[in-house]
């Protein structure tokens, strides 16, 4: 969280109003990259789960698809979100 703010400084040239916006727009990118990179994780085991347990269940796997991957993506999306807060609010400097 920390090099967030330390790249920020050294694009921003020590004006604050830039600083705080490039924390907000690294913050934010960062975490959607992370988002999509475990997201497509999350997606690759679940088929592959399905896959390998095709031939032993009888459990209907297309018709949970959905719920099972929205509860993943949306669990995945509240961790991110409160990461993505909590790098913001170390990260942004007010002045006093």
């Amino acid at each position: 969280m920390k090099r967030i703010g330390i790249a920020a400084s050294k694009i921003s040239e020590g004006n604050i109003l830039l600083y705080n916006i490039f924390v907000l727009v690294l913050s934010t990118l960062f975490s959607l990259l992370v988002f999509f990179l475990s997201g497509f994780s999350i997606f690759l085991a679940i088929y592959l789960i399905h896959a390998l347990l095709t031939g032993f269940t009888t459990f209907d796997f297309y018709s949970n698809w959905g719920d099972i991957l929205k509860s993943c993506m949306i669990a995945l999306a509240v961790m991110m979100g409160l990461f993505n807060i909590c790098a913001i609010s170390v990260n942004l400097k007010f002045k006093l």
